[in-house]
């Protein structure tokens, strides 16, 4: 039982985005569960501090979870939580643009360690001996171009998957065309539960005739600008907290859009 409770757990698929990561969350799964399987059958737990030691780092491990503990904890709006997580000395996350993180909690009960993917997480800011990360339940409104799509699927499957989460979610994904759309199949699937919608944007379709009927409804042609970006946030039942993912100019775009159709700057965040 006691090493039991050292075992690594496997991760559920919804923690895997399904976009071909390297390494993807198995991968880490993996390379912790022969570490555990080395040390036990040595019965040494010398062989399992190794991964304590590399949560001392201030520089992510895409191997491994990293320890980190929580400074504060700020409430933003009704539903929108800004966690201050500590860093040793002056050191940093040194993430490159374009990269992001993927959290796991641990909460210690009745003498073991649970844990579980945080059900939302978007890295705000990073600084010398800190970094800030938003947590965010109520009502999404995720706008993604092309790849921008990647970081947003981990977030979604977190919140199917778990049966006590109502989060609304309106994903709206924008693509040159209805071939270029990445992952129909599981953006399908996403889209038949009761708090998922997902709109399609394709600015270089021009009609929809062509298209299966079961996208007709929800896909538009052109360009997502101001006139489309007020009606779909007047479709919300209120008003939501937006996640951004494209290229710059998408991302600049959105932000003005968004600012024109009165949304606070303290309501979006942009990856």
């Amino acid at each position: 039982d006691d090493w039991l409770a050292h075992k690594p757990r496997e991760p559920s698929p919804s923690q895997c985005c399904g976009s071909g990561c390297k390494p993807c969350i198995y991968d880490a799964y993996e390379k912790e569960l022969a570490q555990w399987e080395r040390a036990k059958a040595k019965q040494d737990k010398s062989l399992l501090m190794e991964k304590k030691e590399q949560s001392s780092n201030s520089e992510l491990n895409p191997d491994t979870f990293t320890a980190f503990s929580v400074s504060s904890v700020e409430q933003l709006t009704e539903d929108t939580y800004q966690y201050k997580f500590e860093l040793p000395g002056n050191s940093s996350l040194r993430l490159s643009l374009g990269q992001h993180i993927v959290l796991r909690e641990s909460v210690h009960r009745l003498g073991h360690w649970e844990e579980g993917l945080l059900p939302l997480s978007s890295l705000r800011r990073t600084a010398e001996g800190y970094f800030e990360v938003l947590m965010k339940h109520g009502e999404l409104l995720m706008l993604a171009s092309g790849t921008g799509l990647a970081p947003m699927l981990p977030i979604l499957q977190s919140i199917t998957d778990d049966e006590e989460d109502e989060t609304f979610v309106t994903l709206v994904g924008c693509f040159p065309t209805f071939d270029k759309i990445y992952v129909k199949p599981l953006l399908q699937d996403l889209a038949r539960y009761w708090n998922i919608r997902i709109f399609y944007v394709l600015s270089q379709e021009t009609s929809l005739e062509k298209l299966p009927w079961s996208y007709q409804e929800n896909t538009y042609t052109g360009r997502l600008n101001e006139g489309l970006m007020k009606t779909i946030l007047n479709s919300c039942r209120r008003r939501p907290f937006v996640l951004i993912c494209g290229s710059s100019s998408f991302n600049e775009d959105m932000s003005r859009y968004l600012r024109a159709a009165g949304v606070e700057e303290n309501s979006w965040f942009v990856f």
